[in-house]
Protein backbone atom coordinates (compact mmCIF):
# COMPACT_ATOMS: atom_id res chain seq x y z
CA UNK A 1 0.00 0.00 0.00
CA UNK A 2 1.24 3.33 -0.71
CA UNK A 3 1.48 6.85 0.91
CA UNK A 4 2.06 10.62 -0.27
CA UNK A 5 1.74 13.80 0.59
CA UNK A 6 -1.74 15.87 -0.64
CA UNK A 7 -1.33 19.08 -2.97
CA UNK A 8 -3.22 21.41 -5.16
CA UNK A 9 -3.38 22.21 -8.92
CA UNK A 10 -5.31 23.81 -10.82
CA UNK A 11 -7.66 22.04 -13.47
CA UNK A 12 -9.43 23.43 -16.35
CA UNK A 13 -12.77 22.32 -16.91
CA UNK A 14 -15.21 23.18 -20.39
CA UNK A 15 -18.10 25.08 -18.53
CA UNK A 16 -20.70 22.59 -17.80
CA UNK A 17 -18.48 19.57 -18.81
CA UNK A 18 -16.65 17.76 -16.11
CA UNK A 19 -12.78 17.50 -16.37
CA UNK A 20 -12.40 13.23 -15.73
CA UNK A 21 -13.71 10.45 -14.15
CA UNK A 22 -11.80 10.03 -10.67
CA UNK A 23 -12.79 6.27 -9.34
CA UNK A 24 -10.57 5.82 -6.32
CA UNK A 25 -11.13 1.72 -4.97
CA UNK A 26 -10.43 2.14 -1.11
CA UNK A 27 -10.82 0.68 2.17
CA UNK A 28 -11.61 1.00 5.78
CA UNK A 29 -9.23 -1.35 7.23
CA UNK A 30 -6.04 0.68 5.00
CA UNK A 31 -3.87 2.73 7.05
CA UNK A 32 -2.54 4.67 3.69
CA UNK A 33 -6.75 4.79 2.80
CA UNK A 34 -7.68 8.54 4.25
CA UNK A 35 -6.08 10.76 3.20
CA UNK A 36 -7.22 9.31 -0.02
CA UNK A 37 -10.51 9.10 0.92
CA UNK A 38 -9.77 13.28 1.93
CA UNK A 39 -8.46 14.09 -1.14
CA UNK A 40 -11.54 12.54 -2.94
CA UNK A 41 -13.44 14.53 -0.56
CA UNK A 42 -11.79 17.56 -2.11
CA UNK A 43 -12.15 16.74 -5.63
CA UNK A 44 -15.99 16.79 -4.90
CA UNK A 45 -16.14 19.86 -3.28
CA UNK A 46 -14.11 21.54 -6.31
CA UNK A 47 -16.97 20.29 -8.52
CA UNK A 48 -15.26 19.44 -11.64
CA UNK A 49 -14.45 15.82 -11.65
CA UNK A 50 -16.47 12.91 -11.13
CA UNK A 51 -15.76 10.89 -8.52
CA UNK A 52 -16.81 8.21 -7.06
CA UNK A 53 -15.39 5.56 -4.01
CA UNK A 54 -15.59 2.01 -4.05
CA UNK A 55 -14.91 0.41 -1.09
CA UNK A 56 -13.20 -3.17 -1.70
CA UNK A 57 -13.30 -6.09 0.65
CA UNK A 58 -9.81 -7.59 0.18
CA UNK A 59 -7.98 -5.92 3.74
CA UNK A 60 -10.77 -7.53 5.73
CA UNK A 61 -8.73 -9.98 7.08
CA UNK A 62 -7.05 -7.50 8.90
CA UNK A 63 -9.32 -6.71 11.59
CA UNK A 64 -11.59 -4.87 10.19
CA UNK A 65 -14.48 -5.50 7.88
CA UNK A 66 -15.23 -2.42 5.85
CA UNK A 67 -19.17 -1.76 5.93
CA UNK A 68 -19.13 -0.05 2.60
CA UNK A 69 -17.16 -2.96 0.91
CA UNK A 70 -18.84 -5.03 -2.12
CA UNK A 71 -17.75 -8.10 -3.94
CA UNK A 72 -18.61 -6.16 -7.29
CA UNK A 73 -16.63 -3.25 -6.27
CA UNK A 74 -13.35 -5.63 -5.85
CA UNK A 75 -14.30 -7.28 -8.91
CA UNK A 76 -14.44 -3.73 -11.23
CA UNK A 77 -11.16 -2.77 -9.06
CA UNK A 78 -9.68 -6.40 -10.83
CA UNK A 79 -11.23 -5.80 -14.04
CA UNK A 80 -9.20 -2.68 -14.41
CA UNK A 81 -5.99 -4.27 -13.32
CA UNK A 82 -6.63 -6.56 -16.80
CA UNK A 83 -7.06 -3.72 -18.52
CA UNK A 84 -3.90 -2.27 -17.65
CA UNK A 85 -1.96 -5.40 -17.93
CA UNK A 86 -1.17 -5.22 -14.23
CA UNK A 87 -0.82 -8.82 -12.18
CA UNK A 88 -3.05 -7.28 -8.98
CA UNK A 89 -4.38 -4.14 -7.10
CA UNK A 90 -3.45 -2.04 -4.42
CA UNK A 91 -5.52 0.83 -2.06
CA UNK A 92 -5.88 3.78 -2.45
CA UNK A 93 -5.69 3.39 -6.02
CA UNK A 94 -7.34 6.02 -8.61
CA UNK A 95 -8.63 5.01 -11.83
CA UNK A 96 -8.56 8.25 -14.27
CA UNK A 97 -11.25 8.50 -17.50
CA UNK A 98 -11.28 4.36 -17.02
CA UNK A 99 -7.56 4.61 -18.96
CA UNK A 100 -4.64 4.92 -15.93
CA UNK A 101 -4.32 4.47 -12.29
CA UNK A 102 -1.99 6.57 -9.47
CA UNK A 103 -2.09 6.81 -6.14
CA UNK A 104 -5.35 7.90 -5.01
CA UNK A 105 -4.12 10.35 -2.75
CA UNK A 106 -1.55 12.21 -5.01
CA UNK A 107 -4.10 14.84 -5.39
CA UNK A 108 -1.90 17.34 -7.33
CA UNK A 109 -0.93 14.34 -9.32
CA UNK A 110 -4.46 13.23 -10.17
CA UNK A 111 -5.60 17.10 -11.60
CA UNK A 112 -2.17 17.13 -13.24
CA UNK A 113 -2.92 13.50 -15.01
CA UNK A 114 -6.35 15.10 -15.88
CA UNK A 115 -5.31 17.98 -17.30
CA UNK A 116 -3.08 16.11 -19.04
CA UNK A 117 -4.97 13.30 -20.95
CA UNK A 118 -7.95 16.25 -22.04
CA UNK A 119 -4.96 17.50 -23.67
CA UNK A 120 -3.84 14.65 -25.61
CA UNK A 121 -7.70 14.15 -26.86
CA UNK A 122 -8.45 11.30 -23.88
CA UNK A 123 -10.74 13.70 -21.57
CA UNK A 124 -14.48 13.22 -21.64
CA UNK A 125 -15.39 14.24 -25.05
CA UNK A 126 -19.28 13.36 -25.04
CA UNK A 127 -21.56 15.48 -23.30
CA UNK A 128 -23.84 13.58 -20.83
CA UNK A 129 -26.43 14.77 -18.84
CA UNK A 130 -29.05 13.52 -16.58
CA UNK A 131 -31.69 15.32 -14.33
CA UNK A 132 -34.06 14.32 -11.48
CA UNK A 133 -37.67 15.56 -12.51
CA UNK A 134 -40.79 14.54 -10.34
CA UNK A 135 -40.19 10.65 -10.31
CA UNK A 136 -38.05 10.31 -13.33
CA UNK A 137 -34.19 10.49 -13.79
CA UNK A 138 -33.69 11.67 -17.46
CA UNK A 139 -30.42 10.38 -18.81
CA UNK A 140 -29.29 12.30 -22.16
CA UNK A 141 -26.00 11.32 -24.30
CA UNK A 142 -24.47 13.39 -27.28
CA UNK A 143 -22.90 12.75 -30.40
CA UNK A 144 -19.57 11.03 -31.22
CA UNK A 145 -17.65 8.04 -32.63
CA UNK A 146 -17.55 4.31 -31.55
CA UNK A 147 -19.47 2.72 -29.13
CA UNK A 148 -19.86 2.21 -25.70
CA UNK A 149 -21.88 0.89 -22.31
CA UNK A 150 -23.99 2.99 -20.19
CA UNK A 151 -23.50 2.61 -17.17
CA UNK A 152 -24.99 4.14 -13.82
CA UNK A 153 -22.82 4.00 -10.85
CA UNK A 154 -25.26 4.38 -7.63
CA UNK A 155 -23.31 5.85 -4.30
CA UNK A 156 -24.35 7.66 -0.95
CA UNK A 157 -23.17 11.29 -0.99
CA UNK A 158 -21.72 11.06 2.67
CA UNK A 159 -21.26 8.28 5.57
CA UNK A 160 -19.45 8.78 8.82
CA UNK A 161 -17.70 5.85 10.18
CA UNK A 162 -16.68 5.24 13.14
CA UNK A 163 -13.47 2.18 13.01
CA UNK A 164 -13.39 0.54 16.12
CA UNK A 165 -11.07 -2.19 14.93
CA UNK A 166 -7.59 -2.99 12.52
CA UNK A 167 -5.21 -0.67 10.92
CA UNK A 168 -7.37 2.81 11.74
CA UNK A 169 -9.06 1.96 15.07
CA UNK A 170 -10.59 4.40 16.79
CA UNK A 171 -10.96 6.96 14.21
CA UNK A 172 -13.95 8.33 12.18
CA UNK A 173 -13.98 8.20 9.21
CA UNK A 174 -15.80 10.74 6.03
CA UNK A 175 -16.35 8.98 3.03
CA UNK A 176 -17.89 10.42 0.27
CA UNK A 177 -19.46 9.11 -3.32
CA UNK A 178 -19.16 5.54 -1.52
CA UNK A 179 -20.71 3.14 -4.64
CA UNK A 180 -23.35 0.61 -3.38
CA UNK A 181 -23.95 -0.42 -6.56
CA UNK A 182 -23.33 -0.39 -10.85
CA UNK A 183 -25.80 -0.97 -13.32
CA UNK A 184 -25.19 -0.90 -16.95
CA UNK A 185 -28.57 0.58 -18.38
CA UNK A 186 -28.01 0.29 -22.45
CA UNK A 187 -26.11 0.92 -25.29
CA UNK A 188 -24.64 4.16 -27.49
CA UNK A 189 -23.36 3.76 -30.82
CA UNK A 190 -22.21 7.28 -31.04
CA UNK A 191 -25.95 8.90 -32.39
CA UNK A 192 -27.46 10.97 -29.36
CA UNK A 193 -29.21 8.67 -27.54
CA UNK A 194 -31.94 9.42 -24.40
CA UNK A 195 -32.94 6.87 -21.25
CA UNK A 196 -35.55 7.04 -18.39
CA UNK A 197 -35.02 5.46 -15.04
CA UNK A 198 -37.26 5.53 -12.34
CA UNK A 199 -36.15 8.22 -9.75
CA UNK A 200 -36.72 5.68 -6.96
CA UNK A 201 -33.41 3.84 -8.22
CA UNK A 202 -32.15 6.93 -6.05
CA UNK A 203 -33.65 5.50 -2.76
CA UNK A 204 -31.06 7.12 -0.26
CA UNK A 205 -33.07 10.24 -0.07
CA UNK A 206 -30.76 13.27 -0.03
CA UNK A 207 -28.12 11.56 0.79
CA UNK A 208 -28.26 9.40 -2.85
CA UNK A 209 -27.21 10.13 -5.91
CA UNK A 210 -25.50 8.29 -9.23
CA UNK A 211 -22.95 8.90 -11.99
CA UNK A 212 -23.66 7.95 -15.31
CA UNK A 213 -20.53 6.90 -17.10
CA UNK A 214 -20.39 5.86 -21.24
CA UNK A 215 -17.49 3.48 -20.95
CA UNK A 216 -16.12 1.68 -23.81
CA UNK A 217 -15.64 -2.41 -23.04
CA UNK A 218 -12.52 -4.29 -23.79
CA UNK A 219 -14.36 -7.74 -23.58
CA UNK A 220 -17.47 -8.30 -21.47
CA UNK A 221 -15.92 -8.42 -18.23
CA UNK A 222 -13.45 -5.56 -19.06
CA UNK A 223 -13.83 -1.89 -18.81
CA UNK A 224 -12.13 0.57 -20.96
CA UNK A 225 -11.80 4.49 -21.83
CA UNK A 226 -14.82 6.33 -20.53
CA UNK A 227 -15.84 9.18 -22.85
CA UNK A 228 -18.72 11.18 -20.92
CA UNK A 229 -20.21 11.35 -17.15
CA UNK A 230 -22.36 13.23 -15.27
CA UNK A 231 -23.40 12.82 -11.84
CA UNK A 232 -27.12 13.79 -10.58
CA UNK A 233 -28.51 13.85 -7.10
CA UNK A 234 -31.77 12.50 -5.58
CA UNK A 235 -32.25 16.19 -3.87
CA UNK A 236 -31.79 17.46 -7.15
CA UNK A 237 -35.43 17.08 -8.55
CA UNK A 238 -36.57 19.72 -11.63
CA UNK A 239 -40.01 20.54 -11.79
Amino acid sequence: MLACGLGVMALPVAAGEPAGVVELFTSQGCSSCPPADAALKKLINDGKVVALSYHVDYWNYLGWADTLATKDNTARQYAYARMLGRSGVYTPQAILNGRDHINGADLDGINRRLAEMSVKGKGLAVPVNAVVRKDEVDINVGAGNGKANVVVVYFNREQLVDVTKGENSGKRISYWHSVRDIQTIGMWDGKPASFVLPASILNEGENGGCAVLLQKMKDNETPGAILGATTVMADSAAN
